[in-house]
């Protein structure tokens, strides 16, 4: 395999590898990988496909779990957005937005981690469905890539006094929808800004996966109970007999324009254990993506 013939995924959160790996195993991700040698004319040499080989240069596969790039993959579009904002991160957006938050036009929702590969795509597709979207970031820098993209209210919750505060000055109204990708004392802050009969979608703890502790904090019951609110944990593969649609609705976007997105670039094989433990510290703005 050529250098710049795989692209590797490197987000897998701390809870799925104490869930399903062992001391030894290949850390799992995606890829999207070319074929270099075949023996089945199904998957010729030179096709690109996203895979589930995990961290290695190489991998066999008996083509199972091999899901081809379109043939219409547009040439001027990376391949790596098929692991992106045209893949799984979108796909996340995409369902966990629509199906649990179900936003409305005119509602007001609350993303945090906002800059990441899941949260820029979400703020972008609410806007699309004509709500207002506030978004919360780690840095300044973050805080201008959310407004340049479209989303109207965004702040820095490292910088500001008061998180509470903050959710209050960004809507005074309170808030219909919330995707939640940190938890943690962001949450305990927004559940208590919610509107009655607000959706929370949760798709992430990221604040919370180094706890070697479980830490209390407080309780959510009674925001829950008294404006009846409806909080979802999800995981992407509930919706996978509806990928297709998904994926095609994604492209769609990303082609003309509504759905933008920005990816954080890591080159090299060995530098992998680098871009990974820097996604979960938030240096990535967008998709956080190695090439090898």
């Amino acid at each position: 395999m050529k250098e710049g013939d795989i692209t590797i995924r490197a987000q897998v959160p701390r809870l799925y590898r104490r869930r399903m790996m062992k001391e030894g195993d290949i850390m799992i991700g995606a890829q999207v990988a070319r074929v270099t040698e075949s023996k089945n004319p199904e998957f010729p040499v030179g096709g690109y496909y996203v895979g589930h080989g995990g961290w290695t240069t190489h991998f066999i596969s008996d083509g199972k779990v091999l899901r081809a790039l379109p043939s219409s993959w547009p040439e001027s579009l990376s391949k790596s957005l098929a692991i992106g904002a045209a893949g799984m991160s979108g796909l996340t957006a995409y369902f966990g937005l629509l199906e649990v938050c179900s936003p409305k036009e005119g509602d007001v929702v609350l993303i945090n981690s906002a800059a990441g590969a899941v949260g820029s795509l979400v703020g972008q597709i609410a806007k699309m469905k004509g709500c207002k979207v506030v978004g919360s970031a780690g840095s300044d820098e973050k805080v201008l890539y959310l407004k340049e993209i479209g989303f109207d209210e965004a702040f820095n919750y490292k910088t500001v006094s008061s998180l509470e505060e903050a959710l209050k000055a960004a809507s005074p109204e309170g808030y219909d929808c919330y995707f939640d990708n940190v938890g943690g004392k962001f949450t305990d802050a927004a559940l208590q800004q919610m509107k009655d009969f607000g959706r929370i979608a949760v798709c992430g703890a990221i604040s919370m996966y180094n706890d070697s502790v479980i830490t209390s904090g407080p309780y959510i019951q009674p925001y829950i109970l008294f404006k009846q609110l409806r909080m979802e944990g999800f995981l992407l593969s509930q919706w996978e007999d509806r990928y297709e649609e998904g994926h095609k609705q994604l492209l769609q976007w990303v082609l003309e324009g509504k759905l933008k997105y920005n990816e954080h670039i890591t080159n090299g094989f060995e530098n992998m254990p680098a871009g990974f433990m820097g996604m979960l510290k938030g240096e990535n703005i967008g998709k956080a993506i190695i090439k090898v």
